[in-house]
């Protein structure tokens, strides 16, 4: 059985040795994240984490996620346990107040990221995606897209993701051939496949917010050719609710080891509806924001998986029976 304690000590030693008080909570905006608030946070959020997500973690990898008529499912108990996690703000920890959000400075959501990881990794991807998401669209988008898509995101009702590599282009990104042609009306419509897609569909939020990177019809070769367009899974009725297919359906699962309740998509869009984000052909400049956060977010999982590691082998060594007692058995029951 595994066993975890967020290390809170650790965490707090090194809000110490890099003077938090000093480099960061003397930051404009930052002035209320004093050390008390930030430990508050981040006990709630150890707690919720070791008594939620941890019991989650393995019997959600066995269990994987699942295609279902073009709809993925994911394990038992991870719909509820999201429902709960956004209603609780984590979230939108870091979020910008103006948009829902609580504000906090990202070290304290990359303090709380260490502790979702060696949890339940598969878990924090889907949350880990929208922060990147978020700051994107906070960074590049028009006013329209960030007061449309900033709220919901923040609150967790929407999510996000990155659609990057295609089936015949992995890191050169400038043979990708997903096309947007303009529609006419001031959005574009988004053709292609990506694949290796992080959360690319799933049953935990109501709307999915996909961040894909595609051509337009004047765009020069290679990378400085490539536009970033919001695409999103579900467009909205006249009354606000996503509730209008939008051409984007997840084609397979991917079965990527330790995280199968991570769903890992191939994605196909079939002139789905989109918006530009940040300027024509100015993509991958807009990209590198969430994918920045991305590089934080791995960081982060290797922290967290092996501090988890590192508990569970601690444990291990001290149950662990070893040798013979020279006065005779000592746990015969065991042997």
């Amino acid at each position: 059985m595994v066993t975890y304690r967020a290390p809170l000590d650790d965490i707090r030693f090194c809000f110490d040795m890099l003077d938090y008080e000093g480099r960061v909570a003397s930051l404009p905006g930052h002035e209320e994240a004093g050390r008390e608030l930030v430990d508050a946070v981040l006990e709630e959020g150890a707690r919720f984490c070791e008594e939620r997500l941890l019991p989650l973690n393995r019997p959600g990898d066995e269990e994987g996620c699942t295609l279902e008529n073009g709809i993925v499912r994911t394990p038992a108990g991870f719909k509820e346990a999201y429902r709960d996690y956004s209603a609780a703000g984590w979230v939108g920890l870091t979020a910008d107040p103006e948009y829902g959000g609580q504000g906090l400075p990202k070290a304290v959501n990359t303090a709380l990221g260490e502790i979702l990881c060696s949890t339940n990794l598969s878990f924090a991807i889907y949350p880990g995606l929208s922060h990147g998401g978020f700051d994107a669209i906070e960074r590049w988008g028009s006013d329209a897209l960030r007061t449309s898509y900033l709220p919901k995101l923040a609150s967790g009702e929407w999510a996000a993701t990155m659609n990057l590599t295609e089936p015949q282009c992995g890191t050169d990104l400038g043979l990708i051939r997903t096309r947007a042609e303009p529609d006419g009306e001031g959005a574009f419509r988004v053709t292609g496949s990506k694949i290796f897609i992080s959360g690319g569909d799933q049953d935990l939020s109501a709307n999915i917010i996909h961040l894909v990177l595609a051509r337009l019809p004047d765009a020069p070769p290679g990378t400085k050719g490539i536009s970033l367009l919001l695409v999103p899974k579900f467009l909205c009725a006249e009354d606000g609710s996503p509730t209008i297919a939008n051409n984007v359906v997840c084609a397979s699962l991917e079965a990527k080891m330790g995280i199968k309740a991570a769903a890992t998509c191939a994605m196909h869009f079939e002139g789905a509806k989109g918006w530009l984000v940040g300027e024509p052909h100015g993509g991958m400049k807009a990209m590198f924001t969430m994918m920045n956060e991305a590089r934080l977010m791995v960081a982060m999982q290797g922290i967290g998986l092996a501090e988890a590691a590192y508990q569970s082998a601690v444990t291990y060594a001290r149950e662990r029976l070893q040798g013979r007692s020279l006065s005779g058995p000592k746990a015969p029951d065991r042997a």
